[in-house]
């Protein structure tokens, strides 16, 4: 993908970047190496090729999905300051 120095200009004014025209001129020589390099990657076969998101095959750890009240309110209404009836009982927030 080819593109001119006017993008250039066009990229750095929507990013707000105040450029002089030799950085203007780096930034396009930068993106134009990018972009050829992408292109290089486009011609690239891959047909076949399985899609991955890590380069070692490996599943993450799961837990049993169980369903529990914990076993224990007593111990979890313990650490609040007032319960009621088996409830944190908290100052009204909302007026």
């Amino acid at each position: 993908m080819a593109f001119e120095k006017d993008t250039v200009t066009k990229i750095a004014k929507l990013a707000r970047l105040r450029m002089s025209e030799a950085e203007r001129d780096a930034l396009f020589a930068d993106l134009s190496g990018i972009l050829s390099f992408v292109a290089k990657l486009d011609k690239v076969n891959t047909d076949g090729v399985e899609p991955m998101t890590a380069v070692v095959d490996m599943g993450l750890r799961q837990r049993a999905d169980d369903v529990t009240d914990g076993g224990y309110p007593e111990r979890v209404l313990a650490n609040g300051p007032e319960t009621q009836m088996d409830f944190f009982t908290v100052p009204k927030v909302v007026e």
